[in-house]
């Protein structure tokens, strides 16, 4: 018979539970926090780190000495909604009918009024996939992604958030009669506690997302950070104006609203690196999709195109990630990455397996930026928009438009899209347009559409920049 010695049970119990809770410790702290910065509809060119000459931006000139900048970073989408679904969910947003931007005022083909479209309920975000690890998760700024109860971040995936559901709203307090008009445009503080800034509200989401980092300073943590800066209305403090004499009009008034979204962003590092957490913290920068330059004056040089088409300066953005000890700073990545690939990514450095994710599109990007994988993260991404579409297949794109012949581009060769290659290749078009038909026949119908005038001022746009590109050729 085995004599039963209880103490060394006893030991032996205390000893496996405390060996379970330094384990859980060790992988929690092996967990980096994320810190998510995305700035809306600014220009390809407008920062210091991309070339500008006019604006000053030496806060994100630092960021970029101390990151991975990319030079082809793409969208999902030209316009906001559709690529923060891209971003949010790692799948092309037409996988699930969420093509256009969901505003009131666009008909739906399901009868759904403006304020019930919004990011399909059964599409899982990288706040649900992080919170799955253990993650706290905030949202603070811009969300987009549909204005009913049902699509409000804290009932997808957020733990906190402060901001506003429409796509855009002032900079500064709503009178009565404005919040009245436009609810979904008010400021929220969770879910139904509305209160207007009293501050200029670049300054007031940075605020939020400290305090949020404060909060969760001893756990891994999803900040994402999401300025309505330098979204129109045209919005700025006086005092920024004055720092941009030689500008005028919307171009000074835009140089002043990114000038006070780089403070803003100098005050969040600051304080991440005050909480001691900016050794294990990943922090990116980038933004929604192309600069619309007919209405707040941005400059995608050397890019053609602007927000709502798919040129290059429709779909390619800046884009940062800075990861201390790990990803090497002040380096370039030169291939095509893209939205998408931010859940996977994410996922893995959580501790989770994107692979076991059904119908993610993206990638995990940290091998390739590491030097592990040597190949090119995506050989093909797509973009479209009802019967316009893009296709990248290598560094050779094909652009499809409803009204003209296809055109066809060597990326790597014209990036500004100004030689139209099609005739010379007709075979390539040919192919290009076939995967892009091939793609298609993958996707869902859209969940709603533009009203015909709002489709009709996207055409302009892109035949301006038709005729832009003509002169520029010439």
């Amino acid at each position: 018979m085995i004599e039963i010695n209880r103490s060394s049970i006893l030991r032996h119990f205390f000893g496996c539970l405390m060996l379970t809770v330094c384990t859980a410790s060790a992988v929690a702290a092996e967990q980096p926090s994320i810190l998510f910065i995305l700035s809306d509809d600014a220009g390809y060119g407008d920062f210091g780190f991309q070339g500008s000459k006019e604006f000053r931006t030496p806060n994100l000139d630092k960021l970029a000495k101390e990151s991975v900048k990319f030079e082809q970073a793409y969208t999902t989408a030209a316009v906001c909604g559709p690529s923060r679904a891209g971003l949010l969910t790692g799948k092309y947003q037409q996988r699930f009918g969420f093509e256009e931007n969901n505003v009131p005022g666009y008909m739906s083909f399901s009868g759904r009024t403006g304020n019930e479209m919004g990011l399909p309920l059964e599409q899982k975000t990288i706040a649900n996939y992080l919170k799955e690890r253990g993650y706290s998760t905030g949202l603070f700024g811009k969300w987009h992604q549909g204005d009913a109860l049902q699509y409000h971040p804290m009932n997808r995936g957020f733990d906190k958030f402060v901001g506003f559901r429409s796509g855009a709203r002032s900079y500064y307090e709503m009178s009565n009669e404005e919040q009245t008009a436009e609810p979904e445009k008010r400021l929220e503080r969770g879910i139904g506690q509305f209160e207007e800034p009293t501050k200029y509200l670049t300054d007031l989401l940075a605020d939020e997302t400290i305090a949020f980092m404060t909060e969760n300073k001893s756990t891994p943590f999803f900040a994402y950070l999401s300025f309505n800066a330098v979204h129109t209305p045209m919005q700025a403090r006086p005092e920024h104006l004055k720092l941009y004499p030689n500008l005028t009009g919307k171009r000074q008034t835009l140089a002043a609203m990114t000038h006070a979204m780089d403070l803003a962003i100098a005050r969040v590092l600051k304080s991440l690196q005050d909480l001691g957490l900016d050794k294990n913290t990943i922090v990116v920068y980038t933004n929604d999709n192309g600069g619309p330059s007919d209405t707040n004056h941005s400059n995608n040089f050397p890019l053609s195109g602007s927000k709502a088409n798919h040129l290059e300066g429709g779909i390619r953005v800046p884009m940062l990630i800075r990861w201390p000890n790990v990803l090497q700073a002040n380096s370039t990545y030169p291939y095509p990455v893209s939205f998408l690939d931010f859940v996977p990514t994410f996922v893995d450095l959580a501790g989770g397996d994107a692979d076991a994710i059904n119908g993610l599109d993206g990638v995990n990007l940290i091998p390739y930026l590491t030097g592990e994988k040597t190949s090119r993260p995506h050989k093909t991404l797509f973009w479209k928009k009802e019967n316009r579409g893009a296709v990248r297949d290598g560094d050779w794109k094909l652009l499809r438009f409803p009204d003209r012949p296809a055109e066809l581009y060597n990326i790597a060769q014209d990036q500004s899209e100004l030689n139209n290659l099609a005739n010379q290749y007709p075979d390539r078009v040919k192919a290009m347009y076939q995967q892009l038909f091939n793609w298609e026949l993958t996707l869902e119908r859209p969940l709603w559409q533009l009203r015909r005038e709002y489709e009709g001022k996207a055409m302009k746009r892109m035949d301006k920049y038709k005729q832009t590109k003509e002169s520029m050729s010439q």
